[in-house]
This record gives structure tokens, C-alpha cells and sequence, in this order.
């Protein structure tokens, strides 16, 4: 199995003060993983994903040695990338953790966020923009969302938060490693590109057009653009796109959450190019 490489160090890491622990713990802090270009995966899952997915970007794995061993298929992917962990006490991970309790698995990878002019370069037919989403978790969501429904891409634009925060890698679920994602572009060179390369561009917004008298339009190559969750996209934003569109309420709520209506938009689109394809 796998490349033969022995998968753990024989020493176990157990000063959660040292240098070592600390830098993997700043990077919970977004001034840290800009300047090293690093981010922190927790738990098992990311870790899996990761190692499958994306093996090439991880810089260091951490476990406890009872997590190691109740995870086989970690051990598996790890051996089959040639991925070494080391192992560290409940207390370095703990340390090193963003979230209150740690599954016993951390990680550090490199970002690899994608550019905007690869997004648009193979002839994409469902790419989604998020414009200002500020809240981590309806970001990794939404980008859970894109990939659950075969979109080609996500781009980040405005002061969208940023999606190697941990909240969002953990909301994503390992959906970051499976779809590109472009950050810090800007809205309107992004909607441009979109167009040239043959998409609609499309807005959620709640004074936009009945989505029922539209729903035949999603057939097409589009670009679904998504705004703040508290503001939606101001009038310059839905001035750069092709068409805006509300999802009705047929109940007494509000709203929908950002993240939920951005679900619902993106899995229109994708049922409507799945019964034309």
C-alpha cells in the first residue's frame, strides 16, 4: 500500500507554547496567512479531502496518535500521497485548533486560490460570484452549494471574507479542493470576462424580476452574482448585470438566508442544463 514511507515520527510534539505550535495557530488570523500564504485544516475531513484531492498543497499534518489510528483511511491517503504526519498531544492540537474541540487531526496546506482569466478560459456553463458575502459560514456554504451542483468555479470579488478563513474550509466540507476558486478580483472586470466568454449574468436580488417568468432563461451558460447579506448588491452592481431575479415567498418568512437562496438559484440552473443538455 502506498509508498512504503513510514507515516508518523516516533516522537509525539507536546508543548503547545513552542514556536512551532505557535505559528500554525496565527493562522487562524488573516494578517498571518497573507503573509505566509498558508491556512489551517481541522478535523478528519478536511484532512481527507485534502489528501486525496489536493495532496500537493499540504505543508504539514498533525494527530493525535488515537486519532490517527481510528482514522484507516486517512492513514491510507496519506500513504498513498507520500504524506507524513507527525504526531502531537490533545493539548498542541488544541492550541493549534479555531474551534472549541478539536477531532484530533490539523493540518497547515498552501493557498492555491485559481485566476480569474483561468475561470473563464474553457468555456464554463455555470460560475458563480460572490460580491461582498461577508458571513464565513454562507460563504462555505455557497461554495459547497457550487460544488454539490457541477459548477465550474467560484469568484471572490469585492470585500468578499476570505475563504481560506477556517470557518468557511470547515463550512465547505472539503468542496474547496474540488472547484476553483478566484479571489480578490474585481466586480466589473468579472462580469466582463463572464460575458465575453458567452454567459449571462445573473443577480439574486429581492427587487429584481418575478424567477418563475425567467426559469427557461437558465438553460443557458450563465453567471449567477451574489451579494452582501445584509445589503444585497447596491445599484452599480445590478447595473453590470444582464438580468436580476427574486426567488417568490410563498410563506410568511422574510427572507431566505443568503446561502439558502443562493442554493436554490444555483441548482435552477443546474437542473435547467441538465434537461437541455
Amino acid at each position: 500500500m502506498g509508498t512504503g514511507r513510514r507515516l508518523y515520527t516516533e516522537t509525539v510534539l507536546e508543548n503547545p507554547r513552542s514556536p512551532r505550535v505557535r505559528a500554525v495557530a496565527k493562522l487562524t488570523k488573516r494578517a498571518a496567512r497573507q503573509e505566509t500564504g498558508l491556512y489551517l485544516l481541522e478535523g478528519p475531513q478536511a484532512a481527507r479531502e485534502a489528501l486525496v484531492w489536493r495532496p500537493d498543497t499540504l505543508v504539514e499534518l498533525y494527530a493525535t496518535p488515537t486519532a490517527w489510528e481510528k482514522h484507516q483511511d486517512i492513514q491510507a491517503a496519506a500513504s498513498d500521497a507520500g504524506v507524513e504526519v507527525e504526531y502531537a498531544s490533545e493539548a498542541v492540537i488544541a492550541a493549534m485548533a479555531d474551534t472549541v474541540t478539536p477531532q484530533g487531526i490539523v493540518a497547515v496546506a498552501r493557498q492555491v486560490p485559481t485566476s480569474v482569466r483561468d475561470v473563464f478560459a474553457d468555456a464554463p456553463q455555470l460560475i458563480v460570484i460572490c460580491e461582498e458575502v461577508r458571513d464565513p459560514g454562507n460563504l462555505g456554504t455557497i461554495i459547497r452549494a457550487a460544488d454539490a451542483v457541477g459548477a465550474d468555479a467560484v469568484v471572490l470579488t469585492g470585500r468578499t471574507v476570505d475563504p481560506f478563513n477556517p470557518k468557511v474550509v470547515r463550512a465547505t466540507t472539503g468542496s474547496l479542493f474540488h472547484l476553483p476558486v478566484a479571489v480578490g478580483a474585481d466586480l466589473a472586470e468579472t462580469v466582463e470576462r463572464a460575458r465575453a466568454a458567452g454567459l449571462r449574468t445573473v443577480a439574486a436580488d429581492v427587487g429584481g424580476e418575478d424567477f418563475l417568468a425567467h426559469r427557461g432563461t437558465l438553460a443557458g451558460p450563465t453567471a449567477w452574482v451574489f451579494g452582501n447579506e445584509a445589503r444585497g448588491l447596491d445599484d452599480d452592481a445590478l447595473a453590470l448585470v444582464d438580468l436580476s431575479l427574486r426567488l417568490p415567498i410563498y410563506g410568511r418568512a422574510e427572507s431566505l438566508n443568503l446561502a439558502t437562496a443562493a442554493s436554490v438559484c444555483l441548482y435552477e440552473s443546474a437542473f435547467a442544463q441538465r434537461v437541455r443538455g
